[in-house]
C-alpha cells in the first residue's frame, strides 16, 4: 500500500471561506478528496474580511508571526478553522493586508499593494508549517499569489532539515493572471538580485510571481491536458511559452473534479425535483420551475439554452453578441446568469427587453439560481476563446444538460462532439473561434433535440460521466510523489 502523505495546500482563496472564482472550488474540494483517500491534508489562506463574514468558528493558534518586508518586520497572527469536519485550515491574519471587502481588487482596479500582500503570504506559508510542526511531503501552491513559495524554499530553507524532503507542486489555474509588478518592488522580496534574470523571475523588466512558481517548483500542472499544451504556444502563452516549453517534462494537466455532494440532481436541495439517469422525470419539473424563475412562458417542449458566466470576451460573448438576432429566430428560450463587462450587460439586458417571451437575463450571481439553471436547461453554452478547465460543463453533464462548447483547454478534454452515425459523444463542440461555427453547433444541438429518443440517450451518456474529485485526487497524489522524489534527489 502506498505511504500516507502529508500535504499542505496553499491558496489565496478556498471555498467556502473566500471565493472569487473556480480556484476556490478546487482548493476547497481537493483536500476533502485527498483525506477520503487516507492522506493528511492542511490548508493555508489569508484571513480576509469575507472569512469573518462567514462566521466560521476560529481558534487563535499563533499569537505572533513576525516576517521581514523590505527593511521592517511585519507582525501577524494565525487562526485555525476546519474544512469539512476535520481538515485544519490556517488563516493568516493581518488586518492592513487582508481585512478588506474584496480579495484582490475593487471595481476601480487591483489593490496597489498586491505585491506586498502576497509576498508576505508566500513568506508566511513555510513559517506557519514550521510553527505548527506540520512537516509536509509536498506543498501544493496555487496561482501567482503563492508562486514565490518554491523560490523561498530554495533560497531560505534549502539546508533546513524540516523541509529536506518537501517537494513543491505549482498549479496554474489561468495563465492570463501572472502577478506582474514593477522592479522597484524588489526590496519587498528579501532575496538577492541574482534571481532577477530571464532564467529567474524577471519578465521584460518586471517581477513575475507566476513565473517564480513555474521556474522553481519541482512539478507544475495546469487544470487540463489540452491547456498544458496550449500554454506552450505563443497564442496562449502570454509571453511565458518559452519558459513553459523549457519545463515541459515537468508540466502535467489534471482536469478539475466536481463535488457531487454539491452538484448532483439526485439530491440537489436547490432544485424543484430530483432525478438521475435512471429516472429523468424530475427534469421536466425543474424546467418548468426555471421558466417561471425568469418569467418565461411554461412551454416545456421548447428547448432552453443557458449560460452562467462572467460576461467577458474570454467567455465568447463577442461571438454570442453577433448571433443573438439569428438565434431569436429559432424556437428556443435563452437564459443568462452573470456579471461582467458593461457593454455585454447592456447588450443582453436590451435583448431581454426586446424579446421578453424568449430571453431571461439575471445580472449578478445567485447560487440557488445557478443550480436551477443547470437542472432546468436543456443545453449549456460555453463558446470560450480559451478555458483552462471549466467547471460548468462538468456540472451540466451530471444534470443531463448538454454542453455546447468551443474545443479549447478543458472543454476539449471533457466534451466529446456527438457523432450522429455512432451515437457516441456527450455534447457538441466547434473548433474555429467564429460566430458562424457557434451558430452551426447550436443548430446541430437543436436538430437532435427534436429527436426525443436520441436526445434522451445523449442525456444519459452525459450523466454517466465520472468527474468526481477522487479521480482527480489520485492524479494529484502521483504528482505530489514525483515532486518529493525530485526534491530529494536534487
Amino acid at each position: 500500500m502506498a505511504r500516507r502523505l502529508k500535504i499542505l495546500i496553499a491558496s489565496p482563496e478556498v471555498a467556502p471561506f473566500a471565493k472569487t472564482g473556480g480556484l476556490a472550488d478546487v482548493a476547497g474540494s481537493l483536500p476533502k478528496a485527498l483525506e477520503r483517500l487516507g492522506h493528511e491534508v492542511r490548508v493555508i489562506l489569508p484571513k480576509y474580511e469575507m472569512v469573518d463574514r462567514g462566521a466560521f468558528p476560529q481558534t487563535k493558534v499563533l499569537e505572533r508571526l513576525s516576517l521581514p518586508i523590505s527593511d521592517r518586520w511585519v507582525d501577524s497572527s494565525v487562526y485555525e478553522t476546519r474544512l469539512g469536519k476535520s481538515i485544519p485550515v490556517y488563516l493568516l491574519a493581518n488586518e492592513p493586508y487582508y481585512h478588506r471587502t474584496e480579495l484582490y481588487r475593487t471595481p476601480q482596479g487591483d489593490y496597489p499593494d498586491n505585491a506586498e500582500r502576497f509576498i508576505y503570504f508566500s513568506k508566511a506559508i513555510p513559517e506557519i508549517a514550521k510553527r505548527v510542526d506540520f512537516r509536509p511531503d509536498c506543498i501544493h501552491c496555487n496561482d501567482w499569489q503563492t508562486g514565490l513559495v518554491p523560490l523561498y524554499l530554495r533560497a531560505f530553507y534549502g539546508q533546513d532539515p524540516f523541509f529536506q524532503a518537501t517537494g513543491t507542486l505549482f498549479t496554474i489555474h489561468n495563465l492570463a493572471y501572472q502577478g506582474i509588478f514593477w522592479h522597484y518592488d524588489w526590496h519587498l522580496l528579501g532575496i538577492g538580485w541574482e534571481y532577477f534574470t530571464p532564467e529567474g523571475i524577471e519578465f521584460y523588466g518586471h517581477i513575475n510571481l507566476l513565473k517564480a512558481g513555474i521556474v522553481y517548483a519541482q512539478i507544475i500542472n495546469t487544470v487540463s491536458k489540452t491547456y498544458s499544451l496550449e500554454i506552450q504556444t505563443p497564442e496562449f502563452g502570454y509571453g511565458l511559452e518559452g519558459v513553459l516549453k523549457a519545463r515541459s517534462k515537468d508540466l502535467y494537466g489534471i482536469v478539475n473534479g466536481v463535488d457531487y455532494e454539491e452538484w448532483s440532481p439526485s439530491h440537489d436541495r436547490w432544485i424543484a425535483a430530483t432525478y438521475d439517469e435512471r429516472n429523468l422525470a424530475g427534469k421536466t419539473a425543474c424546467k418548468m420551475d426555471l421558466l417561471g424563475s425568469f418569467g418565461l412562458p411554461p412551454q416545456v417542449s421548447v428547448p432552453v439554452l443557458a449560460m452562467i458566466s462572467r460576461l467577458t470576451p474570454q467567455k465568447g460573448f463577442d461571438l454570442l453578441a453577433e448571433i443573438m438576432e439569428p438565434l431569436m429566430e429559432r424556437e428556443l428560450f435563452f437564459v443568462l446568469l452573470g456579471t461582467g463587462d458593461q457593454v455585454y450587460l447592456d447588450l443582453f439586458s436590451d435583448v431581454a427587453r426586446r424579446h421578453p417571451q424568449k430571453v431571461g437575463v439575471r445580472l449578478g450571481f445567485d447560487n440557488a439560481l445557478a443550480h436551477k439553471i443547470e437542472a432546468g436547461a436543456d443545453m449549456f453554452l460555453m463558446p470560450s476563446r480559451y478555458e483552462p478547465c471549466g467547471l460548468n460543463q462538468l456540472y451540466s453533464l451530471k444534470y443531463g444538460t448538454i454542453p455546447i462548447v468551443r474545443r479549447t483547454g478543458g472543454l476539449a478534454d471533457t466534451i466529446h462532439n456527438y457523432n450522429p452515425r455512432t451515437g457516441k459523444g456527450n455534447g457538441f463542440s466547434f473548433r474555429e473561434y467564429s460566430s458562424s461555427q457557434l451558430l452551426k453547433a447550436i443548430d446541430r444541438a437543436l436538430s437532435l433535440y427534436r429527436d426525443r429518443r436520441r436526445w434522451r440517450r445523449l442525456m444519459k451518456q452525459a450523466m454517466g460521466e465520472d468527474y468526481s474529485w477522487e479521480v482527480s485526487a489520485r492524479q494529484y497524489l502521483r504528482l505530489y510523489r514525483k515532486a518529493q522524489r525530485k526534491r530529494t534527489v536534487s
